[in-house]
């Protein structure tokens, strides 16, 4: 989540002066590294993170990740922020020809093993943009994971902030209701961002066409988020289509009301402009946002280049993974080299593998079209526009409007199904994705527009259904999620299911 370890300490003054030089320091190895166009650019790679979830028999958050990543014992699951949270990292692997379908057999197989290795713990895995039966109680300093960073992350946090965290979500009426149900609640920690799991989608690019594909990423944030919504339950409420995004905001605000007057930026960012460099984004990170955890190495990354190495640019990476923008820009080295990557962040775990990859065919498909079309979508359409369609798309999914050049505002399954569609089948044969790969995938997206349902629409209509056969709402939604589990399992794509 913010790169790399660090030890529990506490930080002085001289400490936030000496980190804000030395960013400024990796800001002009960047700019150095950018004019000599030195970085390294593989050929296209599907990458990506996804963040699961941990419950027990009765479908109740398990505060268990520790034991249970013993139990895995594999180096691809690691820690998150709640102890109810763990992470599975995707190695990069080629787009072209059957690599997706391997892919996804390799990721399914993964995630069975490690769900018997939980059960074996008392727990089974929940591939959930936010888990339904999460409530106050689960947000107490106790359940943050044991590893250092995250409580001094959370103490910065509330050291900037100086007071609580407000959070306060109004949702939209669930199927056949006219009732408005909403969340208002009060947190000492940064735990409710623990209850957004996302899949993270990443690309290597090179610096030089970084930006057409940030901007084109931006463009396609809402249309993600509408298909792919899947975290419509909070405390047992009724919340947006994806409650994800509106939370992740406000869970990690630094923000008191008075600096929101002002028009501070918050540190969860959109952004607020089409970029013409990569260098952009990491300068307004450093020129806007204070640092968090300013803790300073010994490398000279000046010296660095001098002597033909790759910087490791420490504290620009550290400042970088503290700013939390829905499409990042990553810095990294491997094998002695450096590179650039576009980190897509928008998109919420699951229902099934099967879904996850057929977002993400949408995503590198349609980002691919967008980013070669003569006329690039950016230039037609205001970045406000851009950042309502986010907004729009994680209140109503669905049912919400959106806005897109030559077609004015649409649906999104209209605007899928009409435009991006046969972009996406464009640039993945683009790609080298085999035809029958391009075939699979897309059509789950196919369905899931004809029949307008994603994962947050299926949860609300069980919710719903359960609730007019008698139940509570705490038992409607636990029951929901252990039918969702299961359903999960047998790996059909939720356009699919029925409730």
């Amino acid at each position: 989540m913010m790169g790399d370890e660090v030890e529990q300490r506490t930080f002085s003054r001289k400490d936030r002066q000496m980190f804000r030089h030395k960013v400024q320091e990796c800001l002009d190895a960047l700019g150095a590294m950018l004019a000599d166009d030195t970085f390294r650019v593989d050929e296209p790679r599907l990458g990506m993170e996804i963040e699961l979830n941990l419950v027990d028999e009765s479908m109740q958050p398990a505060m268990a990740n520790a034991a249970v990543l013993e139990a895995i014992a594999d180096p691809d699951f690691q820690t998150e922020l709640g102890q109810f949270n763990i992470e599975i990292n995707v190695a990069p692997e080629p787009l072209a020809g059957d690599r997706m379908r391997i892919l996804e057999n390799g990721l399914r197989t993964s995630l069975d093993t490690a769900d018997a290795r939980a059960r074996e713990q008392g727990c089974a895995l929940a591939m959930i943009g936010m888990l339904p039966t999460l409530g106050k109680d689960h947000f107490g300093h106790q359940w943050l994971s044991s590893n250092p960073r995250y409580d001094l992350l959370n103490q910065q946090i509330f050291a900037a902030r100086g007071e609580d965290i407000e959070l306060s979500i109004t949702g939209v009426p669930l199927p056949g209701s006219h009732d408005i149900e909403s969340l208002n609640e009060i947190s000492d920690t940064i735990l409710p961002e623990a209850a957004c799991t996302s899949v993270q989608l990443h690309l290597q690019v090179s610096p030089t066409e970084f930006p057409a594909h940030w901007n084109a990423a931006q463009a396609l944030a809402g249309v993600q988020v509408a298909l792919a919504a899947n975290s419509p339950f909070l405390a047992g409420k009724a919340l947006w289509h994806e409650t994800r995004i509106p939370l992740f905001e406000q869970a990690t605000d630094t923000r008191p009301q008075e600096l929101k007057n002002q028009g501070v930026r918050p540190r969860v960012w959109f952004g607020e402009r089409w970029i013409t460099s990569i260098f952009d984004l990491f300068e307004e990170n450093s020129r806007y946002f204070p640092a968090l955890l300013p803790v300073v190495s010994d490398e000279d990354p000046m010296a660095e280049l001098a002597a033909g190495r790759a910087p490791g640019l420490t504290e620009l990476k550290m400042h970088n993974g503290t700013v939390y923008r829905w499409n990042r820009p990553i810095y990294d080295t491997s094998n002695g080299e450096q590179h650039i990557r576009l980190e897509n962040r928008v998109l919420p775990a699951g229902p099934t593998v099967l879904d996850v990859l057929a977002d993400a065919a949408l995503y590198y498909g349609t980002l691919r079209s967008l980013v070669d079309a003569d006329r690039p979508v950016w230039t037609q359409m205001s970045f406000d526009a851009a950042v309502e369609n986010l907004h729009s798309a994680a209140r109503g999914g669905f049912d919400s409007r959106l806005y897109w050049p030559e077609v004015g505002w649409i649906s999104p399954q209209e605007l899928v199904l009409r435009r991006l569609l046969p972009m996406a089948e464009a640039g993945l044969a683009s790609y080298g994705v085999d035809t029958e790969v391009r075939d699979r995938y897309l059509r789950v997206i196919e369905g899931r527009c004809l029949r307008r349902q994603s994962g947050s629409v299926w949860q609300r209509n069980a919710v719903v259904a359960r609730e007019r056969a008698g139940e509570t709402r705490e038992r409607a939604v636990a029951g929901m999620l252990s039918d969702y589990l299961q359903l999960m399992h047998e790996g059909e794509a939720v356009h699919t299911w029925s409730w």
